[in-house]
């Protein structure tokens, strides 16, 4: 698709000064490309099947590269392709001055097809994001490195590219950046009908110490926000591009700084309110969210209809062992139910594969979705992740996998997990798994949990209001949504239809959460099968082969791990898998 041995670019090097934080005019505009890779068809998040029965495409855009387009000079000439929603092409390339390119760790493939073509065609590529951070010497083939925020070291990036040099690392100081400078993103980029969402944030960080998670390494424990003023403007240039509907904030954890936030939230309520409430919103938080009623109903007055919880265990103890003992001493249930009655169905986050597990995981975790009435549990097996608690105790305990030399495509946590000596054979901890997913995803079973959540609701709220401003939008949205699910989807041509049936019976003003939620099955459907048709073929291997476990080489011990606490990248595990990072 792409010619070879284009020649190198003669750009533009006698450039004005300027200073670290002055916008100036290039004496030749830059012509800059952003790509945004694709994400593995095979994610547990990449539910593109479910967005185009509503006619979108995919369901965000790339918030971080629109981000950094808004950090350099507003001169030059910016394009963005998003690899999941349009191709790239032979002349976007060579329109290109300079591209630029970031993403997670689940993107890592095409990160590193992205880095060929630009070699290839001979174009300087400038890489940054999570998956840089936390590996960057993967990806040394790049001519041009940012690791850590890219607000940190976009100004010295910008003073070399002036000079006319090509090559080079650029490093930010870790968990420093004052996200109050970062800058109005450049949602003019982008094309707002391609996705089902559009993606705002108010914090980076969290407070808490799970050992699995990199959010704490990459961002920091103590979570730092925007202004008022400044995430009101963020919606309001999202409103005035036009879009309606769905925005999610993509805070690591919404609650981290929950002083800050408390005190935003009011304003948003009136900003929702002066615009007959153009947005209904869905964020992360953690599960202590329940402990207070104040701030769920505030969510509920702003238009949150939607939160991401990561539960991980039924098991305290296991909780404990892992450090997420925010969960502990809580019944689990209850709280997601006290969620549910302020309007806000729960996504919940669940791990297989830890230490300390009994034999009888599988159960515990299958009765705690259905007591709770998760309808999407997001479960996936313990993967040591390249920068965090996790990862550097295994190998202190020379039980972390070297996989250098394993396929990248291979990075779904639900097919490839336990990258390390597992304590519980092997083979236990994937059946007990392969349980889980495919009694959480048995059609009956996944719509039996949508139709007991919408009994829980709360629809009082102002998300589940018809005549907002986003009436055109959401009308739309849900005639495509039951036209398609009709003529087009086997997997909810019979189930949407009852759904809706029984929610106009039960409780009308749930009807939009619950064709949203029911509309998700579209993709787990199939993805649950692929997962238990790839999972059932590995324990088959493994129980054939008595030597398999020998088959491992493990981390050396001397080779260093993860990122210190000075901002100097030391060498990182070679690994890919999913982060909660955006």
């Amino acid at each position: 698709m792409y010619r070879k041995g284009l020649n190198e670019r003669g750009l533009a090097t006698h450039l004005l000064d300027r200073k670290p934080k002055d916008h100036f005019m290039s004496l030749t505009k830059t012509r800059a490309l952003f790509i945004y890779p694709s994400f593995d068809n095979s994610s547990f998040w990449n539910y593109t099947a479910s967005c185009n029965l509503i006619g979108a495409k995919y369901p965000a855009p790339p918030l971080g590269l629109i981000t950094f387009a808004a950090m350099l000079p507003q001169e030059w000439d910016m394009r963005l392709i998003d690899r999941n929603v349009e191709s790239l092409s032979d002349q976007d390339v060579e329109w290109a001055d300079v591209i630029f390119v970031g993403g997670m760790l689940p993107q890592r493939l095409d990160l590193l097809e992205i880095i060929k073509i630009a070699k290839d065609a001979g174009v300087p590529i400038v890489i940054g994001g999570p998956a840089m951070t936390s590996e960057p010497e993967l990806y040394a083939d790049a001519d041009i490195r940012i690791i850590g925020e890219a607000e940190g070291a976009v100004n010295a990036f910008i003073e070399a590219w002036e000079r006319g040099e090509r090559k080079g690392v650029f490093r930010a100081p870790l968990h420093s950046v004052d996200v109050t400078k970062t800058p109005l993103p450049r949602y003019d980029l982008i094309t707002f009908s391609n996705y089902l969402m559009v993606n705002v944030q108010f914090s980076r960080g969290c407070p808490f110490l799970c050992e699995f998670c990199d959010i704490i390494e990459l961002f920091g424990r103590k979570p730092r926000t925007k202004d008022t003023d400044q995430i009101l403007a963020e919606l309001q240039a999202i409103y005035d591009q036009g879009h309606r509907g769905h925005i999610d904030f993509v805070d690591d954890n919404l609650i981290g700084n929950k002083k800050a936030v408390k005190a935003f939230l009011p304003h948003l309520v009136e900003w929702q309110k002066a615009r007959n409430y153009p947005f209904i919103f869905s964020t992360e938080a953690s599960l202590n969210l329940a402990d207070d009623p104040e701030f769920m109903g505030l969510m509920r007055d702003a238009g949150f209809f939607a939160v991401f919880i990561g539960i991980e265990s039924p098991d305290p103890d296991v909780l404990a062992a892992t450090q997420k003992k925010q969960n502990t001493k809580r019944d689990i249930a209850r709280c997601v139910n006290d969620v549910q009655a302020y309007g806000m169905f729960v996504v919940a986050g669940f791990i297989v594969g830890f230490d300390n597990e009994g034999d009888y995981v599988d159960q515990g975790l299958i009765e705690l979705v259905e007591e709770a009435s998760v309808p999407i549990a997001m479960v996936g097996m313990l993967y040591a992740l390249p920068n965090t608690q996790l990862t550097r105790r295994l190998h202190k305990e020379g039980r972390l996998h070297d996989i250098s030399n394993n396929d990248v495509a291979d990075m779904d946590q639900c097919t490839a997990g336990l990258n390390f000596t597992t304590l519980r054979p092997r083979v236990d901890i994937m059946r007990d798994y392969l349980n889980v997913v495919e009694h959480l995803y048995e059609r009956k079973n996944f719509f039996a949990r949508v139709r007991r959540t919408v009994e829980l609701l709360d629809v009082s709220g102002v998300a589940a209001n018809v005549f907002t401003a986003a009436f055109r939008h959401d009308a739309t949205m849900f005639i495509k949504l039951l036209w398609n699910a009709t003529f087009k989807s086997k997997e909810l041509r019979t189930e949407l239809w009852k759904l809706t049936f029984f929610v106009l019976r039960k409780k009308p003003r749930a009807l939009k959460q619950a064709l949203l939620m029911g509309a998700i099955y579209e993709h787990l459907g199939p993805f649950s099968r692929h997962v238990s048709d790839r999972l059932s073929a590995r324990i088959d291997e493994i129980s054939a082969d008595p030597n398999y476990e020998d088959s491992f080489v493990m981390v050396p011990a001397d080779q260093p791990m993860g990122i210190d606490t000075q901002g100097q990248q030391n060498t990182v595990m070679p690994s890919g898998h999913m982060t909660a990072a955006e």
